[in-house]
């Protein structure tokens, strides 16, 4: 069988306590890896760890938008767990409000978790990556970043901008034999999509789209699961795509027609 470049690597997971961040969680367990979990909430990452119930899974907290904290992470993980040779950011922050009524601090909030915190998290690890001279970046983005949706500038704004910082860092980690992608969802059965419906018709509309503001459907005529995405980071991680770097990889069922 061929080696997935997988099995007994360490992959440190950030946003990994729900959703997609869970699924990428059990996902690279099963592959074979150990994992160390982060995320802000300790209950929620202690429930996770309940759920896997997998000696390869570490539990960490971790705010991604505090330096100090991360490099303090990075260098425990190193030292007390092995290194790291697969990161994937996953934390994200969501903002559904117009231009308008988007003040500083909500547009801070989202940049600093969804663009900030993946340039800090990358940096420090990437940084114990180089002298080794391999490991994979997969930093989960969202479809948002490449087609305007309406009142999500801040969210759409901070997601684009975590793309192009990873092609970016791609490029710089390429001599190095490091690989950075992107994965980027469409609409997905989170706590944060759910979170934006007003009543059980949701999903459908969803699939529908909404000609009024502008927004195709989903062709396939589904909304993504989470283990579709984590599928998807799993494969960019992996040795399969070995020949494959700065790319942003669209899992969204068709919905901006593009790829």
């Amino acid at each position: 069988m061929r080696d997935n470049g997988i099995s007994g690597r360490i992959a440190l997971v950030t946003g990994a306590s729900g959703g997609i961040g869970a699924a990428v969680v059990a996902a690279l367990l099963e592959e074979g890896a150990t994992v160390v979990a982060t995320d802000t909430g300790t209950p929620m990452l202690e429930e996770l760890a309940k759920r896997q119930n997998n000696p390869r899974l570490i539990i960490a907290q971790l705010n991604v938008t505090d330096d100090a904290a991360v490099a303090a992470c990075v260098t425990r993980i190193e030292n007390e767990t092995g290194p790291i040779d697969i990161l994937v950011s996953v934390a994200g922050a969501l903002s559904t409000t117009s231009v308008a009524d988007t003040d500083l601090a909500a547009w801070q909030r989202v940049f600093a978790v969804n663009s900030t915190g993946v340039f800090l998290v990358s940096k420090a690890v990437s940084a114990h990556m180089q002298p080794r001279r391999r490991g994979a970046i997969v930093v989960v983005g969202s479809n948002a970043a490449g087609i305007p949706r309406h009142n999500m500038a801040a969210y759409a704004a901070s997601k684009a901008a975590a793309t192009m910082f990873t092609r970016c860092l791609g490029l710089e980690l390429a001599p190095f034999g490091i690989r950075c992608n992107i994965v980027a969802p469409g609409s997905t059965l989170t706590p944060m999509q759910e979170a934006m419906w007003t009543d059980d018709n949701g999903p459908a509309r969803v699939i529908a789209g909404s000609p009024e503001t502008f927004r195709t459907g989903i062709p396939l005529g589904r909304i993504a699961s989470p283990e579709d995405i984590a599928d998807a980071v799993v494969f960019m991680a992996s040795s399969r795509a070995r020949h494959i770097t700065m790319t942003d990889l669209y899992v969204d069922g068709g919905a901006t027609l593009r790829g």
